[in-house]
């Protein structure tokens, strides 16, 4: 099996699964969790197009 992402889908996958985790380490109930995981994967993905953006800007 070959798989072949690339930096964005990457990325995303990143996103997801670290605010998965965050969401269940640090949260105690289910509502809670699932905010919390819905929050960081939001903030993960603005940051990662923020900084797309600046690199865009940056090598013109």
């Amino acid at each position: 099996m070959n798989l072949s992402l690339s930096h964005f889908e990457a990325s995303l996958l990143f996103a997801l699964i670290t605010s998965l985790v965050f969401g269940v380490v640090t949260k105690k109930t289910d509502k809670e969790r699932l905010q919390y995981g819905l929050q960081t994967f939001g903030y993960f993905v603005l940051a990662l197009f923020g900084i797309a953006w600046v690199m865009k800007l940056g090598h013109g």
